[in-house]
């Protein structure tokens, strides 16, 4: 019994220790014989925090830190396990751009970065090129020419910041081995020398030109075959311009020397220059060509010479200007040719080019490309009226409006040019008309001016920008307009001037035979009507004669001289109405004075006019004044015209006074519609209608050109009915005259009014030749 007992209390006290053991502990911590002890989790292998992460244990719990150059996606370095965070590798080298510092480049690494110095630096203390932030190395250049023969021989190191260069001396080139070493260029380039055999000498290399070829003075360019032929057709220099033909032969003579080799001087080429504008000035100061063959012959030589001389020039060129030419000249000299466009500018024109245009083939003109553009003054008078190349509208009359040009370059073949150029020429008259481009084709029956291959781009009052696919000389045409053939207008012209001979004959027997009007007024008259009888007679029976041009040259002087004579006339009319009723003069003007004044003046202007320009007198559809001379009548009639209205405005003026006191009792509009016939009437016989004359060399003026010709052709009718139909005293003359009786001649009125007294201070007809108006 007693047994049992001992077993059951050590049951229990077995069943109680067991609980005890069993007691839980915490999380983190761990039941060691009934005590809860920190569990570290940091020695679990592997651990808990994963790779590039330490454990660090705390009490009951633990948390990860990432290693240096470690982070994680959010941007910490510490992070709980269960937040499934994880340590990636920080990239320093995109974070901070500068880490390294100058001239050195940043690698990453993981965990840390790696500085390299670019190719030509390194520390200059300790030759480092790789280094970490820690070792506090700088990148600096490395002066690669202080190791010793680094280029070889005949070749100088040149340092640069990171790198360095070798650089040949005069005569060596780099060896095309590869290797850094300067070879004799002679040697290693046989062909450098083209037609010519290279040799070495101190300082660089020259070329001894084959007889027949040349280098132009550039010793160091290849020798091409030189070229004579401009020098050669001189024939029609010697004829034509013998200052040209001694610079010709002067040129062909060394020309030749050089293609022989016989001579070491090189031409100077801006000597030559000088010497072609001196001898371009002696020929433009002078009279015109005016023949087109010579035009050819002077721009064919300016083209040869220019050309030629730019080869013997010094880049970059040069500017020149004389009297009579104004030269611009760009040239470039060495292997590699410039490219792209290029402009010259001189005075009056422009031109815009591309360099590859101006070098062409290089075979031919080796490492040398020159353009030039040069100007004219007065070449434009010589060459004016050669336009067989022009097609021209109906009516349409050329005449050269801008400076004529010359345009040369080194590239032989400029006979059709891939790119065009473009040439901006200033016009010599700023009006509104239409251009034309324009080049000087010699080839064209001795000489004339084509628009083929050129048209206007842009055109204003001031300039006109021409684009050409071709290089010559070139110039801007201005079209004027004749006035156009119409049948209408020819009909009024012969009824209207057949008309006036009838009237104006009629004027001239009554003014010349009838005694009983005749005054030094009526003198005028009678002067006036045999001008312009004969200038209409002519006209009709002349103006249209242009198969003889010599005869047709006649007729235009005489119309020149007998329009112009009716017009002395007509101020002379002026002058005597103006005396007769403003200044009451009682005294006339002496025959001699009147004939001189009437006839002398036209003559000394169709003289000089005649001397000045021959050839002005004459067109191709009329025999009357060209366009270019149209102004030696046009200018004297428009003075005398002004003259004339000066005078008959005073004029008018007074008679207004006259007939208000010569007629008192006359009604208002009778009196108005007096001195508006009056007025009328006078203004049209002292030639305002040729007003609408001067407006005749445009297009579209068919108006104007209807008004002139009513106006002009029906002048003697005008005058007829003026002085005498509209004269009271004239018109009893005739009746007198046709019913043969001799009645006594009585005073009169004009326009049918007389009066019984005259107003104070008034003069008989005889006396002062005023026709009682």
């Amino acid at each position: 019994m007693e047994h049992t007992h001992s077993l059951l209390t050590l049951a229990l006290l077995f069943i109680c220790l067991t609980v005890a053991e069993l007691k839980p502990c915490k999380e983190g911590f761990q039941n060691e014989r009934g005590e809860c002890k920190d569990v570290n989790e940091c020695e679990d292998d592997p651990g808990p925090c994963g790779p590039n992460a330490d454990c660090k244990n705390t009490v009951g719990h633990f948390y990860c830190e990432c290693q240096e150059g470690y982070r994680t996606s959010t941007g910490g370095t510490i992070f709980n396990a269960s937040s499934s965070e994880t340590c990636l590798d920080i990239n320093e080298c995109m974070e901070d751009k500068n880490i390294c510092g100058p001239h050195a480049q940043c690698q990453n690494t993981a965990p840390d970065y790696l500085c390299l110095c670019e190719n030509g630096y390194a520390d200059l203390s300790s030759g480092k090129k790789k280094f970490y932030k820690e070792d506090n190395v700088s990148c600096s250049d490395i002066d690669e020419c202080d190791e010793k023969d680094i280029c070889g021989n005949n070749a100088t190191c040149q340092n640069s910041v990171g790198s360095f260069s070798c650089v040949c001396e005069e005569g060596f080139v780099q060896s095309l081995s590869g290797h850094k070493q300067c070879e004799d260029i002679c040697v290693i380039n046989n062909t450098i020398c083209g037609n010519g055999t290279c040799h070495h000498k101190a300082g660089g290399h020259y070329c001894a030109c084959h007889s027949g070829f040349s280098n132009y003075g550039n010793v160091t360019s290849r020798c091409s075959e030189l070229n004579c032929e401009i020098f050669e057709d001189v024939g029609s220099l010697r004829e034509n311009f013998s200052p040209a033909y001694d610079l010709m032969v002067d040129l062909t003579d060394q020309c030749k020397q050089l293609a022989k080799n016989e001579t070491t001087t090189n031409l100077d080429g801006e000597g030559l220059i000088k010497r072609l504008l001196s001898v371009i000035n002696q020929l433009l100061s002078g009279k015109p060509f005016r023949d087109n063959r010579k035009v050819s012959t002077f721009l064919d030589m300016v083209e040869g010479i220019v050309g030629l001389t730019g080869l013997f020039t010094t880049p970059p060129g040069l500017k020149k200007s004389s009297n009579y030419t104004d030269l611009m000249l760009l040239l470039h000299k060495g292997s590699v040719l410039p490219q792209g466009r290029k402009t010259l500018s001189v005075t009056h024109a422009t031109l815009d080019i591309q360099m590859e245009v101006v070098a062409g083939d290089p075979s031919k003109y080796p490492d040398f490309a020159a353009v030039s553009l040069l100007t004219y003054k007065k070449l434009e008078e010589s060459a004016d009226g050669f336009f067989d190349g022009v097609k021209k509208r109906e009516g349409e009359t050329l005449k050269i409006n801008s400076r004529i040009v010359t345009i040369t370059v080194t590239n032989p073949d400029t006979h059709h040019l891939k790119e065009p150029v473009l040439i901006t020429l200033n016009h010599l008259q700023q009006k509104n008309q239409t251009s034309h481009c324009v080049f000087w084709d010699s080839s064209m029956n001795g000489g004339a001016w084509s628009t083929r291959g050129c048209q206007v781009l842009e055109t204003n009052p001031k300039y006109t920008v021409c684009s050409c696919n071709h290089l010559s000389s070139f110039a801007v045409l201005m079209a004027l307009y004749d006035v156009k053939d119409r049948i209408e207008l020819q009909l009024i012209t012969w009824i209207g001037m057949s008309l006036s001979l009838i009237c104006l004959f009629i004027c001239i027997l009554t003014f010349g035979l009838i005694r009983s009007i005749q005054s030094p007024r009526t003198k005028i008259h009678l002067h006036l009507s045999i001008s312009l009888f004969t200038a209409f007679f002519i006209f009709l029976i002349g103006i249209s004669r242009t198969e003889n041009r010599v005869g047709c040259a006649v007729v235009a002087g005489l119309l020149h001289f007998f329009f112009l004579a009716s017009f002395c006339w007509m101020c002379l009319e002026g002058i005597q109405l103006f005396r007769m009723v403003v200044l009451v003069f009682n005294t006339s003007f002496r025959t001699v004075y009147l004939m001189a004044a009437g006839y002398g003046v036209p003559a000394v202007i169709v003289s000089v006019s005649a001397l000045a320009n021959a050839k002005g007198y004459g067109t191709e559809r009329y025999c009357w004044l060209s366009l270019d001379s149209i102004w030696t009548f046009f200018g004297p009639a428009c003075i005398i015209i002004f003259v004339n209205i000066i005078f008959f405005l005073i004029t008018v003026w007074k008679l207004a006074q006259k007939f208000s006191s010569l007629n008192p009792d006359l009604d208002k509009l009778q009196k108005i519609k007096t001195f508006t016939i009056t007025a009328v009437a006078q203004l049209c016989i002292l030639g305002t209608m040729w007003i609408f004359g001067c407006f005749q060399f445009e297009e579209n003026t068919i108006v104007v050109s209807y008004l002139f010709t009513i106006f002009a052709s029906l002048q003697g009718v005008l005058l007829f009915l003026m002085h005498c139909l509209c004269s009271k005293q004239v018109r009893d003359e005739y009746q007198n005259i046709l019913s043969k009786c001799c009645a006594p001649q009585k005073k009169y009125s004009e326009f049918g009014y007389t009066h019984s007294s005259k107003a104070p201070g008034s003069k008989s007809t005889q006396d002062t030749g005023e026709s009682n108006m």
